[in-house]
């Protein structure tokens, strides 16, 4: 009777990572926990017996682990393109993803004008914009760092933080501050460059820009 109990707790935990898995919009998060909820369907169907259901999810969780694998392999495609806040397509974009950027950055007003506004191309889709300020002393103030729902594998924030720093010092940008966000916004700050800020009142993330060596 306590086998089968233990059996039971580990098909509903399989059932429940699969049902959370299929409400995630982040696709690389969606397979990593939709192949932990197959791989403990596969254990339990070996447990109780059901050949079957082991090995259909045994199969689901290699599908997985193919197509993780295939989106950290390929060879894609990075594009900066800067846009007119203004322009239909930058309000077309906004306007269609609103639900999501309110979820993610709450503090961001979308009728405010500013004077930066950059998509981030990934094989050409439209997949990040930033929008933000610089201000006179040569500071960028980022209200919006937003990446749609299928290109969240930290690629883009890696490609625009990391390696196209140059961009911003060709603008002669001398520090990038980012907003605060949801908890899961400010994790990737941190984990794209960006420094909370020292200034006890001030829950905005930095980056500094050393000038160019060369």
């Amino acid at each position: 009777m306590e086998n089968n109990f233990i059996y039971e707790l580990i098909g509903y935990a399989a059932s429940l990572l699969v049902v959370i898995s299929l409400m995630m919009s982040a696709i690389v998060k969606l397979r990593v926990v939709n192949m932990i909820g197959a791989f403990a369907f596969a254990v339990y169907g070996i447990l109780i017996g059901a050949i079957p259901v082991a090995v259909m999810n045994g199969i689901i969780v290699f599908v997985n682990i193919y197509y993780l694998f295939q989106i950290y392999r390929d060879d894609e495609f990075f594009q900066l393109l800067e846009v007119d806040e203004d322009s239909s397509y930058t309000r077309s974009f906004l306007q269609f993803y609103k639900a999501h950027v309110v979820t993610n950055q709450p503090a961001y007003t979308f009728d405010m004008q500013r004077n930066f506004s950059l998509f981030v191309l990934r094989d050409m889709v439209p997949a990040g914009l930033v929008q933000g300020n610089i201000d006179a002393d040569r500071i960028l103030t980022i209200d919006l760092d937003f990446v749609i729902p299928n290109y969240r594998d930290f690629k883009i924030g890696r490609y625009l933080f990391k390696e196209k720093l140059d961009f911003f010092r060709s603008k002669n940008i001398r520090a990038i501050r980012a907003s605060s966000g949801s908890e899961a916004h400010n994790r990737y700050l941190l984990k794209a460059g960006f420094m909370k800020s020292s200034e006890e009142r001030d829950a905005s993330y930095v980056i500094a820009l050393q000038p160019d060596s060369q």
